[in-house]
């Protein structure tokens, strides 16, 4: 089991920028990925970045370049620095762990943090 806390949501004004935290409540080393979804009202959960243990990284093709996903492995945090933000990434975003141990694959989420962006 894994508690996940997110913090760093906020207004900002579109091309703003804000960091998004993710606290684990124990070591994430065996965490075989780390990640950041977020919702819309209306919309469905979509994936936003995800880093492996080994600190290869994924991005939506809506945040690539804006967007920078890092994990700290001894301080068992996960960041998500947002710039030049857009009214579009107005959303819930939440912390996943995704652990893998054999053959299954368990999903831990944290309760999100709002994050909006105004135009």
């Amino acid at each position: 089991q894994v508690q996940l806390v997110e913090s760093g949501g906020g207004l900002v004004q579109a091309g703003g920028s804000l960091r998004l935290s993710c606290a684990a409540s124990r070591s994430i080393l065996s965490i075989n990925r780390m990640g950041w979804y977020r919702q819309a009202p209306g919309k469905q959960r979509e994936l936003v970045a995800t880093i492996t243990a080994g600190g290869s990284t994924n991005y939506a093709d809506s945040v690539k370049g804006r967007f920078t996903i890092s994990r700290d492995n001894a301080k068992n945090t996960v960041s998500l620095q947002m710039n030049s933000l857009k009214p579009d990434d107005t959303a819930v975003y939440y912390c996943n762990a995704k652990q893998t141990i054999m053959v299954r694959t368990t999903d831990y989420w944290g309760q999100g943090t709002q994050v909006t962006v105004s135009s």
